[in-house]
């Protein structure tokens, strides 16, 4: 959960830059935007692997409770939910500006 953590203060970071570029002129952005998007593609393959690993062991009845599978799989599910909103919003933020006239 750090990774999503991380990924987004770096977009905090990002986001403040570009309303106030006067406060951040002097600092550069440590984590690049397309990183962002690589961390936060990891962190959700890392949280569907726990999560399938924790249905798989309920399944088994290797000792996995009922609320543990639960939640690991709502963490899987919020994470990539989060990971497809953010690429939504960049394409239509990317077709925003393909759209404008010069």
């Amino acid at each position: 959960m750090t990774g999503v953590q991380n990924a987004l203060n770096a977009m905090s970071h990002a986001t403040s830059a570009i309303a106030n570029p006067a406060e951040t002129s002097t600092q550069q952005s440590s984590v690049p935007f397309g990183n962002v998007f690589q961390s936060m593609v990891q962190e959700s393959s890392n949280l569907e692997t726990k999560a399938q690993q924790a249905v798989t062991g309920l399944l088994n009845g290797s000792g996995v409770e009922v609320h543990d599978a639960m939640i690991a799989t709502e963490k899987a599910d919020m994470s990539f939910e989060l990971g497809l909103q953010m690429r939504n919003k960049a394409v239509a933020a990317y077709q925003q500006m393909m759209n404008m006239q010069f």
